[in-house]
């Protein structure tokens, strides 16, 4: 006679929708809370704030999940952001707006370097068209470079975060040293129109804030693609086990080439919408101090969560404004306090912090899980002292007298 066999069955699957989830409920926050709860002034921030956060996404895809830290993102937001500045500059410098200068039709801080044409760096940015190719194409062509030179000498890990840390001090200084071309230490200012639209109106504001969050929803879906593709999962293989990848067959020098031309460019819009919300560019968002500041805003938020990276950028910002504003004198030690207590507790990020903290429930359900059987054995070990002597042992005491 034979016994049945037994059939094994494997846990369903989660629906792919549910990956969605937290997506959705991210682009309501950005989209209807948000918008519905501050005011103009603070939503503007708050926009300021979510044009970091296509670095921190860039981030997530470049560190996060390939494993290469890069402390120059700064060089790619700055690029984006001079990019779309170079063409608003060029809208506002009219002949009719600097006819006081003494030559119209340049930028204001040209004419004070008394410099008497247009250079031809400036020539093309008269176009809208070409800015707008230019503000992903220029980033992603530098990180192309950058990244070919560095990965095909199998440079990584420690000296490659050092590298990319100089060029964004060399940008940042050369921004600085140029100034007639650039603007300098000020950077570009006083940014009015966009094709002829007012970008400084309480109704443009608004615009740009949702035409903002729309992209950012966008980047963080569009990052959410990639990771699902066979090129995400060699991510990941990349930075666990670059030598098995490598002799597997595959040009790891390419596909880590690809992962941060597509960080930098992501970083490159970042920093174009920045300027149309903010009005201006400098290089006080270029250089080394900025790009490690975009790092901690992705490890706030959870180096493998895009939507997370969007959060830690929200978070840091808005402590750093609340504490500035609250604590002017101590708000830098607040903000590295904040730091120490997040990676301490939440060594995950902001994304993690659902996982940490069914984490200690479960600790604490098995302390008191454990806790009981001993208190339970510890009872029936001590005997009784105040209950009265049993029949047996009485009858035993009256036959022995």
């Amino acid at each position: 006679m034979t016994t049945p066999s037994v059939i094994e069955t494997k846990p369903e699957a989660a629906p792919a929708w549910r990956a969605y989830v937290p997506l959705a409920v991210l682009a309501v926050f950005i989209l209807a809370v948000l918008p519905l709860c501050l005011d103009l002034f603070r939503l503007n921030l708050v926009g300021k704030y979510l044009t970091y956060a296509f670095v921190a996404i860039g981030l997530v895809l470049c560190w996060g999940y390939g494993g290469i830290l890069s402390l120059g993102q700064g060089v790619f937001f700055g690029l984006g952001g001079y990019a779309m500045a170079m063409f608003l500059k060029l809208e506002a410098s009219d002949p009719e707006s600097t006819k006081i200068q003494s030559t119209p039709g340049i930028p204001d801080f040209m004419d004070w370097n008394q410099i008497t044409a247009l250079p031809a760096l400036w020539q093309p940015f008269h176009s809208f068209a070409f800015t707008l190719f230019a503000i992903v194409a220029v980033p992603g062509l530098l990180a192309f470079v950058i990244g070919l030179a560095m990965f095909k000498r199998r440079v990584g890990g420690v000296y490659f975060a050092i590298m990319t840390q100089a060029f964004a001090a060399m940008l940042s200084i050369l921004i600085i040293g140029q100034q007639g071309y650039t603007g300098g230490v000020n950077g570009i200012t006083d940014l009015k129109t966009l094709l002829g639209w007012d970008i400084r109106t309480d109704h443009a504001k608004y615009v740009l804030y949702f035409l903002n969050a729309g992209l950012l929803l966008g980047a963080v879906l569009l990052g959410q693609i990639v990771l699902k593709t066979k090129f995400g999962k060699l991510l990941l293989a990349l930075r666990d086990k670059e030598e098995r990848v490598r002799f597997s067959g595959y040009d790891v020098a390419a596909f880590k080439v690809f992962i941060f031309t597509f960080a930098a460019m992501l970083s490159a819009v970042g920093g174009a919408m920045f300027t149309l919300q903010v009005g201006f560019m400098s290089p006080s968002f270029v250089g080394i101090v900025p790009s490690i500041e975009m790092v901690i805003f992705t490890a706030v938020g959870g180096r493998l969560s895009l939507v997370g990276a969007v959060y830690g950028s929200l978070a840091v910002n808005f402590g750093k404004s609340y504490f500035s504003e609250s604590f002017p004198q101590l708000w830098l030690f607040l903000m590295g306090g904040l730091f120490i207590a997040v990676v301490m507790l939440f060594p995950n990020g902001l994304a993690g912090l659902g996982e940490n903290i069914s984490g200690w429930v479960k600790q604490w359900r098995g302390r008191q899980a454990r806790q009981l059987p001993a208190r339970g054995a510890s009872r029936a070990a001590t005997p009784p002292t105040d209950e009265p002597a049993a029949p047996n042992a009485l009858r035993a005491k009256g036959g022995a007298a």
